[in-house]
């Protein structure tokens, strides 16, 4: 649904000069309702000009006696060509005040774990600048001491669909260049969804690296038949002298 030009100076127009209810302000304007309650009470939009709707062809004098009459009504935007794409995100994404102090650990976190991601593509995926991804990087930024990679997806920071898709065409980018890749980086630059569908590949404990034509058993089986076929007793098994006629001429004859 496309979104008036202005939509927060509009919002503070409606509020200060109509009835409507804050659930079809926040509607037509793509904002929360408690950020309209918020913008009544004078604790959100301090200082913002209203943005009039009627004098500039986004809302007619009807619709809004409609909208104040039914609190069901939903207000409808008048077609306005210079309002065509405004609600496409321009420029780095707006991050909220609590979510802010977390945006330097998921930015460690790309870097970490998705290094031929973009300055841009980060910039874009968390609201950031390039200069503190740059210091990020380097281990330059002020707090680096403190910082833990997170997932910005955990923070809510950013969608796993976005994440995947800025991943693919890192993925894309590096085919192109045809740059020759490791296992571990061909798996960091599919999707998540993609590698959720790979199956494990064993690995072999280091301690055993070398070891993998190594048998027990060195021999056929039929030389092993053989060889149990030969040990028959104890004696023979042990080697022992046989007794007999030696034993008999040792003994003592004397009377």
């Amino acid at each position: 649904m496309a979104k008036p030009l202005m939509a927060k100076a509009t919002a503070v127009w409606l509020v200060d000069n109509t009835t409507i209810s804050f659930k079809q302000i926040a509607d037509f304007v793509g904002m929360h309702e408690l950020e309209i309650q918020g913008i009544a009470d004078g604790e959100v939009a301090v200082g913002v000009k209203g943005f009039d709707p009627v004098a500039n062809n986004q809302l007619t004098q009807d619709e809004i006696d409609k909208a104040q009459a039914n609190p069901l009504h939903k207000l409808k935007l008048k077609f306005n060509p210079a309002a065509a794409g405004e609600e496409k995100r321009r420029g780095p994404r707006y991050t909220p005040l609590s979510k802010r102090q977390d945006r330097p650990n998921s930015i460690l976190w790309l870097v970490k774990f998705h290094p031929e991601l973009s300055d841009g593509q980060i910039a874009k995926l968390v609201g950031t600048t390039k200069p503190t991804i740059q210091s990020i990087r380097e281990r330059t930024h002020w707090n680096i001491a403190n910082m833990q990679p997170i997932d910005p997806v955990a923070l809510g920071l950013c969608k796993q669909s976005e994440l995947d898709s800025a991943v693919q065409k890192a993925a894309a980018k590096k085919a192109a260049e045809g740059g020759v890749m490791s296992d571990d980086e061909r798996r960091k630059l599919v999707s998540t969804e993609q590698s959720l569908e790979m199956e494990a590949e064993p690995k072999i404990p280091s301690a055993i690296e070398g070891l993998e034509t190594f048998t027990l058993g060195g021999g056929s089986s039929d030389e092993e038949e053989k060889k149990e076929e030969d040990i028959l007793d104890a004696d023979s098994f042990f080697n022992l002298p046989s007794g007999g006629d030696d034993e008999d001429d040792d003994e003592d004859t004397r009377p």
